[in-house]
């Protein structure tokens, strides 16, 4: 009876039913206490001692037993000892082979690599312990030589190798090993196919997934729930939706918390975000993966606010304590909002928490203090990591590009490579987006030449950044002499120089391109008309308006918002919603007054109507980045820093208006756009007019 609930790998009933014994007053044989040990997790120490005391310690079993109970469950020294203790000629396979996979459990690889070339014996599950081993640290070649050596093999051999490869992101090797081990003659397990099977996932290919289930049922696979969810993730993976959801309806009763959860994490992916609630709220047992998959799916799919409030509904619940996956979501979700306050909410939970954080726990607060506008901050945690990785150096020279720090990103770059860590292509983008918004004209032109191989995106960069400093026509000859076709972010940086220099005809140019390449981008529309009322030619204005509404393209509704009280309070124009706006349009008044006697005049060319002056004014005067600005001034103490996220471009007439209020008002006002930081101080900003 004991064996066989052991087999059945109820472990509870196995101590039960040795209580029981021992209350008949039946005394245990040696027979027993493998078996005992074996299920008794930690409370095994006890029965070693339980054997000693009995005369059962130099039974092979047993000795056995408490070898593998230890190098499971530690200390390894202890299993160790026991080894140690058995007489050279008593030694048997098995007690080797417990202390090899021992000391790969305990990250002892080169003890485990000595046992393993002393042995005076190995059989298949001693090497297949070693290719497990080096699996697991991530040395599939070494892994692969033992695999390649292995007199013998047997299925479990073949699916540690199979998981190495697929565990490791070499989802092509896995599948090529699996092509030999069929080729073999050796029949797949059900491990072997969830471990192919995640594989396909990895790859995301619709057709080789359907490659895949024909085989299988070819081959009359008799699928368990671990196969079908494996299935149900392939299907997920490749877009596959319904075939997903088939699976996990027809599991039915069989479901586990893995199935739910890929279900879940399935439905995030194709940003279903409705359907992912509706199963998070029926689940019926919940764990920090489930609440993991949605922190993460919202923050993902731009619900950076949905995110930090389910967060906040996880730690009010107190029954699962965040990991670090966990964290990584919610701390990126508040570099999203640019919401500092939550943000350093969140990092006195990881330390109350004491939630240890690894290099991407440490990038995505570098992430979050550098959308938060907190340029100390983030170069303060990349200083203080102790290792850091190519990841650390691109998020924090995206940092100084977004704020205009172009000679602090080049610097990076170069302490950087003095490391011995390559820039990559997102090093290459940041660097020359912070020479663009830095005006570092030759600057960028070296940074662009020392690229090998430019890719579009740094020919993109590089038409911005001669746009940018007005020289158009050599950006027009960059892209003209492009070894690719310009995609619409080259012709977007085109169409953004023509904004700032005036320039209609190129201007021209470059909108009709981006209206063949992304009709439904309502940006690209109204830049060009931005430039046509510049020129005041109202007549364009009112054309493209015709050709917005004829092509069903809708105005991206602007908003700015200010975070205050741990509340993100948001503002579109013209708003009179919020609980102070009374006080806010009172407050704009009086600035009005002030600007105009310090020589403000409105800038009516962001106004896209041939309206008025006076309601033009009126317009341009309630842009939704005034209205934050009145509210943060209101509700701030004197002298505090104000900071501002808005989703569209900040207009001419914000900008200079802006400039104005951070002088009269004494403050320094930073402002995060959809293209960059502007810092306001003093009456001046940090872009230098150009942005």
């Amino acid at each position: 009876m004991l064996r066989f609930y052991s087999h059945l790998q109820d472990h509870a009933k196995v101590v039960l039913m040795y209580e029981q014994m021992q209350g008949c007053g039946v005394r245990p044989d040696a027979f027993v206490y493998p078996i005992l040990i074996k299920s008794a997790g930690t409370g095994g120490i006890g029965f070693h001692a339980h054997v000693l005391k009995l005369g059962h310690g130099s039974d092979a079993f047993v000795r056995n037993a408490v070898i593998d109970m230890y190098a499971r469950l530690g200390p390894i020294g202890h299993a160790r000892k026991v080894f140690d203790e058995i007489p050279d000629y008593e030694r048997k396979v098995a007690d080797w082979n417990a202390m090899v996979s021992g000391y790969w459990k305990w990250e002892s690889e080169g003890q485990a690599q000595w046992l393993f070339d002393v042995m005076p014996e190995r059989n298949v599950i001693t090497w297949t312990a070693m290719v497990t081993g080096y699996a697991k640290v991530k040395d599939l070649e070494a892994a692969r030589r033992y695999f390649d050596c292995m007199p013998e093999r047997s299925v479990v051999s073949w699916n540690a190798m199979l998981s190495g490869y697929a565990q490791n992101g070499l989802a092509e090797e896995a599948l090529r090993l699996f092509d030999e081990m069929v080729n073999a003659g050796i029949e797949p397990d059900e491990t072997t196919w969830v471990t192919v099977i995640s594989a396909c996932s990895s790859r995301g290919d619709p057709c080789l997934a359907a490659s895949l289930v024909r085989t299988l049922h070819q081959k009359r696979i008799q699928l368990n729930c671990f196969v079908r969810t494996a299935l149900l993730d392939m299907y997920a993976k490749c877009g596959s939706i319904g075939a997903a959801r088939r699976i996990f309806d027809e599991l039915g009763a069989y479901r586990n918390s893995v199935t739910w959860n890929a279900m879940i994490s399935a439905y995030m992916r194709v940003g279903d975000l409705d359907s992912a609630r509706k199963l998070f709220n029926t689940m019926p047992g919940r764990n920090v993966v489930t609440w993991n998959s949605m922190i993460a799916g919202y923050a993902q799919n731009g619900q950076s606010a949905m995110a930090i409030e389910l967060f906040k509904e996880m730690i009010t619940a107190k029954k699962l304590t965040p990991d670090e996956v966990t964290m990584v979501s919610v701390i990126s979700a508040c570099g999203h909002l640019g919401a500092l306050e939550l943000g350093n909410w969140v990092v006195r939970f990881l330390t109350e928490n004491q939630i240890k954080l690894s290099i991407s726990g440490h990038n995505a607060m570098i992430f979050m203090y550098s959308r938060c506008g907190s340029m100390e901050d983030a170069k303060r945690v990349f200083q203080e990591m102790a290792t850091r990785d190519v990841v650390s150096y691109n998020t924090l020279i995206s940092g100084f590009a977004a704020h205009g720090h172009g000679v602090e990103a080049i610097n990076l770059m170069s302490t950087m490579k003095e490391g011995g860590i390559e820039p990559d292509r997102v090093t290459f983008i940041g660097v020359l987006t912070a020479c663009s918004h830095a005006g570092l004209l030759e600057e960028g032109r070296k940074v662009f030449e020392s690229i090998k191989d430019p890719a579009i995106d740094h020919y993109a960069c590089m038409v911005d950044l001669l746009g940018r400093v007005g020289e158009l026509e050599d950006a027009k000859r960059t892209m003209e002499r492009m070894p690719m076709e310009p995609h619409a972010g080259v012709y977007g940086s085109l169409l953004n120089a023509s904004r700032i220099h005036k320039q209609v005809e190129l201007g021209e140019l470059a909108a009709n391109k981006l209206f063949e390449l992304e009709p439904d981008n309502s940006g690209n529309f109204i830049l060009l008309s931005n430039i046509y009322a510049s020129a005041g030619r109202w007549k364009d204005v009112e054309r493209i308006r015709e050709a917005m509404k004829k092509g069903g393209v809708k105005k991206t509704t602007g908003w700015s918002w200010v975070e205050y009280g741990g509340k993100l309070h948001k503002f579109i124009v013209a708003d009179r919603s919020h609980e102070r706006s009374d006080d806010i349009y009172q407050l704009l008044i009086e600035l009005r007054k002030k600007m105009r006697e310090a020589g403000y005049i409105a800038d009516k060319s962001c106004v896209l109507r041939d309206v008025e002056e006076e309601e033009k004014e009126e317009i341009v005067g309630t842009h939704s980045e005034k209205l934050a600005i009145c509210y943060a001034l209101l509700v701030s103490e004197a002298g505090a820093v104000i900071r501002v996220v808005k989703n569209l471009r900040v207009c001419w007439d914000c900008h200079t208006a802006i400039k104005m209020i951070s002088k009269l008002e004494g403050r320094v006002i930073i402002v995060r756009d959809n293209n960059r930081f502007h810092c306001f101080n003093d009456g001046l900003c940090s872009c230098k007019d150009y942005w």
